[in-house]
């Protein structure tokens, strides 16, 4: 992999990075991961995303304003979400009634650069031609982002010079690879998606309907991002799985309920991150935060 390591955090305690997956609407799950560190008062140095994880990450380390993006997910209504037809038959980046994946973006990042990040950043997406993975740290932020997210039949791939990327999810799931070759000494990844899935065999019988056929392949997706991940993650010093098997990949409209889920998650950790990454010393608390903290936990 290109050496992508850059300088970051401070001293006296391991520089922390974020490595986010993908999963569509599951990976709303990364705003309340990243609500639950920033309040916590958790630094992120770095951060490497895939898919759903570059979009989120990348909001983040633009703007530092993760309210914002909840928010505007969070006012996004079932009937704002086009029906499987009208996404299979568009392939231009249409996901909502209202707006392009493009125009989502563009309210977040405008014209900036990956140069103009506040937090240090990249995405991670496939070439078409050649399966490699494409670590993308120059450029546009839409079109880095967009290329991430750029899953085949919904999406049209996206050239950025002279290659022509889709969906990151086919090569690394959950980059926490990444993120530790950005300069990373501690990798917290966050997995909404990965899993091995057994499809029944009545759905295999039931693949003439358009919807189906799709599902179909996005749970087989599903158990490839599975297989690559599970060995990923094992360059991670911290993993956050969110339990999300009861959603769906387009269940947008969902969010308020898959960013608690986040939050759940990175909560159950906080304790771990802090000691491991070295923060936790750092950290001033009164005698009665420490009581409570001791009794009830992070």
């Amino acid at each position: 992999m290109e050496d992508i390591k850059q300088e970051g955090g401070l001293e006296g305690r391991k520089k922390i990075g974020l490595a986010l997956g993908g999963g569509g609407a599951k990976g709303l799950a990364h705003i309340g991961v990243i609500k639950i560190l920033e309040k916590a008062e958790v630094p992120i140095d770095f951060i490497a995303g895939t898919s759903m994880g570059a979009l989120v990450g990348g909001w983040y380390a633009v703007t530092k304003n993760i309210f914002a993006l909840e928010k505007l997910f969070q006012g996004i209504d079932e009937k704002d979400i086009l029906p499987m037809e009208k996404l299979l038959a568009d392939h231009g980046g249409a996901l909502f009634s209202d707006k392009t994946l493009v125009e989502l973006l563009r309210l977040g990042f405008g014209s900036k650069k990956c140069d103009d990040c506040q937090i240090p950043f990249v995405a991670v997406a496939t070439d078409v031609e050649s399966g490699e993975e494409v670590v993308l740290k120059d450029g546009e932020m839409v079109e880095v982002i967009e290329a991430s997210v750029a899953l085949p039949i919904i999406f049209k791939p996206v050239k950025i010079g002279n290659r022509l990327l889709m969906d990151g999810g086919f090569v690394n799931p959950v980059p926490a690879d990444v993120v530790r070759a950005m300069g990373a000494d501690f990798v917290i990844a966050v997995d909404v998606a990965s899993r091995w899935v057994s499809i029944p065999s009545d759905d295999l019988e039931d693949l003439k309907q358009t919807k189906n056929m799709y599902d179909f392949v996005h749970q087989l997706m599903t158990g490839l991002q599975y297989n690559i991940a599970k060995h990923v993650l094992e360059k991670a010093d911290t993993v956050i799985k969110v339990p999300l098997t009861t959603f769906s990949w387009m269940e947008f409209n969902r969010a308020a309920e898959i960013i608690k889920r986040g939050e759940d998650g990175a909560r159950e950790k906080l304790k771990e991150i802090r000691k491991k990454s070295g923060y936790e010393n750092k950290i001033k608390r009164s005698v009665l935060e420490k009581f409570m903290i001791n009794l009830f936990g992070e």
